[in-house]
């Protein structure tokens, strides 16, 4: 399983760890995309094409833009 929290969001889940499974993979299983939030996995930004592995935790960060 991997671990999974959205800052500011209060979400906090658990998805099942597949096989090559990638950063982008994880934002999209929580609702968001690549231009959309930024990753942390196990404290260290990520890109989108990362791999995860099971039992990493992943931080989600929401992009805030606007005028």
């Amino acid at each position: 399983m991997i671990k999974v929290k959205v800052i500011g969001r209060k979400i906090e889940r658990e998805i099942e760890h597949q096989k090559g499974m990638k950063v982008k993979d994880v934002l999209r299983a929580v609702g968001f995309n690549t231009e959309s939030a930024i990753a942390k996995v196990n404290g260290k930004v990520a890109l989108e094409d990362d791999p995860v592995k099971d039992e990493d935790y992943v931080e989600v960060i929401p992009v805030v833009s606007g005028g």
